[in-house]
């Protein structure tokens, strides 16, 4: 088991990292000032849950053998680039095809429940970091490392899960006020379309 100490030192560096700007909290952000609240909150839970896959990464050695091989590492960043991509030609035909007499198009929850869990999975870099991070608090003297690699990864996501679900929160009163106009609605998905294309290049130009 985790010692208190240590549970509440992880807890705190968690909720830092959460709250610094990244690709995770930004794609939140942008989700929520487009769709509203539950649409931001549908994208956290995503999101949390691809915590769940870098954890069992982590505690199972997949991630040690994403970070030594190139072809993996490269492959994984692609694919949530092209991802990206895809997002942003979806928020720039919505900026061309709305009208004052049309409605935005929500996605399905499940939708974007899916969206945050590929967002996050195939970013390499968190299974790396998580690789770096999660050990650096696990004792082998309290146990079992790999019980303990679990119980840190679900203790970061309820870290993440405070903090995205507080930035989809506060970016309601923006939806609220953007959504009453079809043209701030348009500029909106383009603005979302050029945020999804910004990450996509991070994305793409990351180093392990």
């Amino acid at each position: 088991m985790l010692a208190n100490q240590t549970v509440i030192s992880f807890f705190a560096a968690s909720l830092l990292l959460a709250v610094a700007p990244g690709p995770d909290n930004i794609f939140v952000l942008a989700q929520s000032v487009i769709y509203g609240r539950t649409a931001g909150l549908w994208i956290t839970l995503g999101l949390c849950s691809g915590l769940i896959v870098h954890t069992t990464a982590v505690a199972f050695g997949v991630a040690a053998i994403i970070q030594a091989s190139p072809t993996a590492f490269t492959v994984l960043k692609y694919a949530g680039a092209a991802y990206l991509l895809y997002l942003a030609w979806q928020a720039f035909h919505a900026a061309n095809t709305s009208d004052s007499s049309k409605q935005l198009s929500r996605p399905s929850p499940s939708m974007l429940y899916r969206r945050g869990i590929i967002m996050n999975v195939t970013n390499p870099k968190v299974s790396i970091f998580f690789l770096a991070f999660l050990p650096q608090f696990a004792d082998p003297a309290r146990g079992s490392v790999f019980v303990q690699i679990f119980m840190l990864g679900g203790i970061f996501m309820l870290a993440a899960l405070l903090v995205f679900g507080g930035v989809a929160c506060l970016a309601e009163s923006v939806n609220q006020l953007l959504r009453r106009s079809a043209f701030m609605e348009r500029r909106l998905n383009r603005f979302a379309g050029v945020v999804f294309i910004g990450i996509a290049i991070k994305l793409a130009l990351t180093q392990r």
